[in-house]
């Protein structure tokens, strides 16, 4: 039964798609534009909901993947002009990201810290600590606007409808939502992973020690989201501004729980969240359409459908019986 549901969903979800985007036409929105702004919204989201995904897995939670995506922003931006290459600017916000994500696992596990508290407090360190690092490292309060050149190239793809522009990062962040899938279902570090989230204490009698487990997937996680991070000014925006994160940080934790901590799922999730903040971008510089809907609306879209989902799907998910549980071992 939960095949041909899978199967359905396969079917349903792109004929909704292709249904859609022709609709639009009728509106002189162009698909291709909007497909290619989904896909970079869905980005940032998706590598952190695959990351978490794993993490959670594990048995562990974190919730500051906004603070990450802020903090990770703006340090990217800054080895980026260090080395004059957005590649590496990246690099350094994947790795900024898994320091984070190694510290958020050391308070969880070893400090035995309540995860949801610690996460909440890093969200709230980074609100604050962006707006002095943008006055510290430019001088410039709130917003930062760096060359040109230092933005990763995207790849350029000529189809019959026009040319659509592909960013390297994106498949990325696809590759990885089938490699942690894959890893977590058809491997032995999956079944590790697994089960330190459902039954930590049966991998410990086996050997494997717990909380080193579950401090590499805090980092890997970190490492996925500070990747997401740097995309947003290296690979869209072109800019740095304070709330540049918008949210998203959260929107990925709603993918995380759309999906039961299957990454596939989280793809798929975070690319509905990613269409549906295309889709605000793209009506609101559409001539006529952002006349009839007012703006703010048009800007609500990806919120709204965060809490829908959340609402819809929340109570049917079935999570990690150790989740958010420091490991004590008796």
């Amino acid at each position: 039964m939960r095949r041909l549901r899978r199967a359905l969903w396969l079917i349903i979800g792109p004929a909704a798609l292709i249904i859609l985007c022709y609709i639009l036409t009728l509106f002189k929105i162009k698909p291709l534009r909007l497909i290619e702004t989904g896909l970079l919204a869905m980005t940032p989201l998706a590598l952190a909901a695959v990351g978490e995904c794993i993490n959670e897995r594990a048995g562990v939670i974190n919730i500051g993947l906004e603070g990450i995506f802020l903090l990770t922003a703006v340090i990217s931006v800054y080895w980026a002009e260090i080395f004059g290459a957005g590649v590496f600017g990246v690099l350094m916000g994947g790795v900024i990201g898994a320091i984070i994500g190694l510290i958020l696992g050391v308070i969880s596990t070893y400090g035995k810290a309540e995860q949801i508290i610690a996460g909440m407090g890093l969200n709230i360190i980074a609100l604050g600590l962006v707006q002095y690092l943008l006055m510290a490292l430019w001088a410039f309060p709130g917003i930062h606007i760096f060359p040109r050149e230092l933005m990763v190239p995207a790849i350029i793809i000529k189809l019959p409808a026009g040319i659509f522009r592909l960013s390297p990062i994106t498949i990325f962040a696809i590759a990885s939502a089938f490699i942690a899938h894959y890893i977590l279902f058809r491997t032995l570090l999956g079944i590790r992973i697994r089960a330190a989230g459902e039954v930590p204490e049966a991998i410990d009698v086996a050997g494997i020690n717990v909380n080193r487990l579950r401090l590499f997937t805090s980092g890997l996680c970190g490492f996925l989201a500070g990747i997401g991070g740097a995309f947003m000014p290296l690979a869209w925006f072109g800019g740095l501004v304070k709330e540049i994160s918008a949210g998203r940080g959260f929107i990925a934790l709603a993918a995380v729980v759309f999906s039961g901590l299957n990454p596939l799922l989280a793809l798929a999730a975070s690319f509905i969240f990613g269409f549906a903040e295309g889709l605000a971008f793209t009506v609101m510089i559409t001539p006529g359409v952002k006349r009839a809907v007012p703006f703010h609306f048009i800007h609500m879209i990806p919120y709204i459908l965060t809490i829908v989902i959340l609402a819809a799907f929340l109570g049917g998910k079935r999570f990690p019986r150790a989740l958010g549980k420091p490991y004590i071992r008796e």
